[in-house]
C-alpha cells in the first residue's frame, strides 16, 4: 500500500495560509488525496497494467492515514467522508469511526470532480503554497518520529533483556 498522511497536510498548509487563506482551509489534503487516487487509477488500469496483472502483479492500494480531524472547525469525519472509493484503505481512528458511524456518509467521494480538485490545487499555488515543500517537511518529520519510536522500542527491549 501507498500511505498518505491526510490531516497532517491540512495542518501544515493551514498554518502556512494563515488568516488570508481561510476559504482554502481543510481543502489541500483532500485535493492531494484525490489527485493521488487519480494517479492510482491511471497506474493500475489499461493494457500495460492488464499485462502485468496477468503475470501476477497486484494492485498497490492507496492507504489514507492520519484521518482524524485535528482542526475542530472542520467536520469530525471530513477525511473519511471525502476520500471514499474502491480499492482504498483508511486507518480511521476509533473516535473518528464512531463519529462516522453516527453521522458519516458512505457514498463514493474520492473522485467526484477533478475540475474542482485542480481548481483547489491552482488556488493553493496562487497562495504561494508549495505542496512539494509541504510533503518534504512532513516526510522529514514523519521519518524522525518513526525513528524516535523505533529507538524507544529498542531501548525498552534492551532494558528488559539486560
Amino acid at each position: 500500500m501507498a500511505s498518505f498522511f491526510i490531516s497532517r497536510v491540512d495542518t501544515e498548509v493551514d498554518d502556512r495560509l494563515g488568516d488570508s487563506g481561510r476559504d482554502l482551509g481543510g481543502k489541500a489534503a483532500i485535493a492531494q488525496g484525490r489527485l493521488a487516487y487519480t494517479n492510482f487509477l491511471n497506474a493500475f488500469s489499461g493494457s500495460r497494467w492488464e499485462a502485468l496483472a496477468e503475470r501476477g502483479a497486484r494492485v498497490q492500494r492507496p492507504l489514507w492515514a492520519s484521518t482524524g480531524t485535528k482542526n475542530p472547525a472542520y467536520s469530525d469525519v471530513l477525511y473519511v467522508d471525502e476520500l471514499i472509493g474502491p480499492h482504498t484503505v483508511n486507518t480511521v481512528p476509533e473516535a473518528t469511526l464512531d463519529a462516522f458511524l453516527d453521522h458519516g456518509s458512505s457514498a463514493r467521494t474520492v473522485d467526484p470532480d477533478l475540475g474542482e480538485t485542480s481548481a483547489v490545487l491552482d488556488r493553493l499555488s496562487e497562495a504561494n503554497i508549495d505542496l512539494l515543500d509541504v510533503a518534504e517537511k512532513l516526510e522529514r518529520e514523519g521519518l524522525a518520529s518513526f525513528a524516535a519510536s523505533f529507538d524507544e522500542v529498542i531501548a525498552a527491549l534492551v532494558a528488559k533483556a539486560g
